[in-house]
């Protein structure tokens, strides 16, 4: 998708040495990417201690028995 964006010339500069893109579009590419990563995890480890897969694993697994 084509888009117009104003960046500060100092902070893409830094962008694209430290992923090492080749150009602008890549380097936000790859930010945007990493971002959207983190977030994910970040959420995912917010449901530490919320979800107790093993007692759901064991249910699913005898329900799978009775079934068969």
């Amino acid at each position: 998708m084509r888009t117009t964006l104003n960046l500060k010339d100092d902070i893409i500069i830094e962008v694209t040495r430290l992923t090492g893109a080749r150009n602008k579009s890549q380097a936000v590419n790859e930010v945007l990417e990493a971002f959207v990563r983190e977030k994910r995890m970040q959420k995912l480890l917010d449901l530490k201690g919320k979800l107790h897969l093993d007692d759901n694993w064991k249910a699913l697994r005898e329900m799978e028995l009775d079934e068969s």
